[in-house]
């Protein structure tokens, strides 16, 4: 038996038919650990794991299938640190970063599905509200909501244990099984969060987790004829081409896509905090986030003093080691990624932007890092301004009135979360409504974590978070009988 990680498939840890490949901790370049490599074949049992499996578990009573999920946050909650060392090994994310939004995150969602209310099952007041539907006397019809089937997790490289509970649990909940497919570069954490839902007491073959560089992986969990939905995280791109095969087998989709977050700042603004909350893009996941506000369109009266202290909040931001303490922004996910990073960097300097600060390499001696970095005086046009660069880069374009900065936000292809700072509350709310995105935040970058969360046009199908998640995991099904 080799040393590397095993594939967890119909509840057993199995030996990788292609092999292992190394994991690479992103701050130091040093192997943290090495993830096997699934066959098609590996990742066509998983999936056959998971229909054989979806019977029993989704006529298991709600309340024991709450029980697994509930022994599973306990089970991750015990092992906070080593699992909050391993997320910063495999991702670069600071200390607290990896304790508090992955793998703490990881665990109160799992939490969080294990306490559904009754009311959240419920079908919306306008299709069922208490009892029957129709004309008394024609025919009687209750409405209810059922698992969707076996679901496909494809899942970012950002956030291995947010992000995969995120689907994980409400799918669980809904009573789905699944089959997660963890991002190449940090699958560590996945399989160890498989350990957690087997130690809770998860049946055999309703979690199955299968890893791979190769595409082929991707593809196989998603075009399995087991496979009922697949609910995806990751860039626009692969989004289409998942898009295109589910649609040829009808199969159910939720996409979280990319996202280039306008944030309009109006004249009347509160420059601290809209320059805090945009600065999180330098630091939060070191701009690796679709949800960052990475498209500043400033208001002409407010531009100079936003560029100025932007800058000079990006200056004081400690870039090095993310084990330390002080450190507040560590390295992008690899060598590849900070080389794509960095090409954009010069691109906007190319399309005529000012490059105000950052834009190079930190003097260090190891790890994919980049320095916060903010383009000034760009146009709408800009491939720096469209494309979603998905590192700690902020471009800036200015606006002149409140018409011209809703157009400019909505000129994008995508829109996922948009941001708005003013003064004046009745227009903020007022811009707000006029976005096309699925979410805004209004003088803030927090999220309700019981809020709707997807996006309008190419950043994404589908609705999640809370108990749109339960929704997202089920379908409707319609009984009627003779009145």
């Amino acid at each position: 038996m080799s040393d590397g990680q095993r594939l967890f498939v119909g509840g057993e840890w199995v030996e990788p038919d292609g092999g292992h490949y190394a994991v690479v901790d992103p701050a130091t370049e040093e192997t943290v650990g090495w993830a096997p490599e699934a066959s098609r074949d590996q990742v066509r049992a998983a999936c056959a794991a998971a229909r054989e499996a979806f019977g029993p578990w989704s006529r298991t009573p709600p309340g024991e299938r709450a029980a697994v999920l509930a022994r599973a946050a306990d089970a991750i909650r015990a092992h906070r640190e080593p699992y909050a060392r391993l997320a910063q090994a495999e991702t670069g994310a600071t200390t607290a970063t990896a304790r508090a939004m992955q793998v703490g995150v990881a665990a109160a969602r799992f939490r969080r599905y294990a306490r559904v209310e009754p009311h959240e099952w419920a079908i919306p007041p306008q299709i069922d509200e208490a009892g029957p539907l129709g004309r008394a006397g024609v025919t009687g019809a209750l409405a209810a909501r059922r698992p969707v089937g076996v679901v496909t997790c494809i899942t970012s490289y950002n956030n291995p244990w947010a992000n995969p509970a995120g689907k994980v649990a409400p799918a669980l909940a809904m009573g789905n099984t699944v089959v997660v497919k963890p991002a190449p570069q940090d699958p560590l954490s996945v399989y160890r969060m498989a350990e957690a839902l087997e130690a809770a007491g998860v049946p055999r073959g309703v979690v199955n987790v299968v890893s791979g560089r190769s595409a082929s992986v991707g593809e196989a969990a998603v075009d399995s004829p087991d496979v009922d939905m697949v609910s995806f995280t990751g860039s626009t791109a692969v989004g289409r081409r998942i898009a295109e095969v589910c649609g040829r087998h009808m199969k159910r989709q939720l996409m979280e896509l990319g996202g280039k977050g306008a944030a309009l700042v109006f004249d009347d603004a509160d420059l601290r905090s809209a320059v805090a909350g945009i600065g999180t893009t330098f630091s939060f996941y070191t701009g690796q986030i679709c949800t960052a506000p990475t498209r500043v369109l400033a208001q002409r009266g407010v531009y100079d003093r936003l560029v100025e202290q932007l800058a000079a909040y990006a200056s004081r931001l400690k870039v090095g080691d993310p084990r330390q303490p002080d450190t507040v922004v560590g390295p992008v996910i690899s060598a590849a990624h900070r080389q794509r990073v960095e090409s954009y960097v010069e691109l906007g300097r190319k399309e005529g932007a000012v490059l105000v600060t950052g834009g190079q390499r930190p003097p260090l001696e190891r790890g994919f890092y980049v320095a916060p970095t903010l383009l000034a005086d760009c146009t709408n046009d800009m491939r720096v301004a469209r494309e979603e660069i998905f590192g700690p880069v902020v471009v800036v374009v200015p606006f002149d009135d409140e018409e011209e900065g809703i157009a400019l936000a909505d000129d994008s292809d995508y829109g996922l979360i948009d941001y708005v700072w003013s003064g004046d509350v009745a227009r903020a709310f007022r811009v707000a409504a006029r976005l096309r995105a699925g979410g805004v935040g209004v003088n803030t970058v927090a999220r309700n974590m019981e809020a709707p969360f997807g996006g309008f046009k190419q950043s994404g199908v589908g609705r999640d978070v809370g108990r749109y998640a339960l929704h997202a995991y089920g379908e409707v099904q319609t009984i009627v009988w003779p009145g």
